[in-house]
């Protein structure tokens, strides 16, 4: 089994990394997974004020990796297979965190990298970033970024993203408020990180005290929240175009 995701301790914060830079970091079970035990791990930690998620070689989250999932194969599983309930186990995992999290989005989050990008508090991009919910043009569903869009923006902002399943650069994301803050490419994972600092700067658990009143008018129970799906049309998929 190999390992696809890195932790990096700082003073008081902590950055969780997606790390399968020759996919572009796509998404499989067993990175959901290994990401998963990352985010429950630091969520214990006291000394932990905030975590970043960010990808490997400057590129965020390619989406879910198809050439795995249409092949049943997933070298970062147990057993070398793909067990889809994983993906969806992780983003329980993040809707109970009750760190802040902090996305970095540098060049692209596609499809299954856009629900990690929602499922973050604070969100920062590069000027030519863009997000895409594409599953659209491959006649697929998509409950977990459905999901995350509803607890956090209107019916007409979901719809507008899933329906176009176009490209959205990172000033029109910002103009939707699902992104904080646009900065020169370069300076995303700076920013990223000044945020953090600044929580790590508040007294200890003061950013806990917050997120969990944020958190605190959502639903319960997270298993209301992810539906599960049973539309299969990924399996015989294309990637997504422009």
């Amino acid at each position: 089994m190999l390992d696809f995701v890195q932790i990096e301790q700082h003073q008081g914060w902590a950055e969780i990394i997606l790390d399968r830079p020759a996919r572009r970091n796509a998404l499989t079970p067993g990175l959901a997974a290994q990401l998963t035990t990352a985010i429950e791990g630091l969520s214990r930690s006291a000394e932990v004020a905030a975590i970043i998620l960010r990808g490997a070689d400057h590129c965020f989250c390619s989406g879910i990796d198809l050439k795995g999932l249409q092949s049943n194969e997933d070298l970062g599983s147990e057993d070398g297979v793909w067990h889809q309930s994983s993906i969806r186990a992780l983003h329980l995992a993040l809707y109970r965190c009750p760190k802040p999290l902090i996305c970095a989005l540098e060049k692209y989050a596609i499809n299954a990298g856009a629900a990690l990008v929602f499922a973050c508090d604070l969100a920062v991009a590069g000027d030519s970033a863009f997000l895409q919910i594409g599953e659209i043009q491959q006649g697929s569903d998509i409950p977990i970024n459905a999901a995350w869009l509803r607890l956090k923006t209107s019916e007409q902002t979901l719809a507008r993203l899933a329906l176009l399943g176009d490209r959205v650069g990172a000033t029109e994301l910002a103009h939707l408020g699902l992104i904080q803050s646009v900065v020169p490419d370069e300076e995303v994972l700076t920013q990223a990180r000044v945020w953090a600092a600044r929580l790590a700067s508040f007294p200890v658990g003061a950013g806990d005290v917050i997120i969990d009143r944020i958190r605190s008018f959502r639903p319960i129970d997270p298993e209301t929240v992810f539906p599960v799906s049973t539309n299969n049309a990924l399996l015989t998929a294309g990637q997504v175009k422009n």
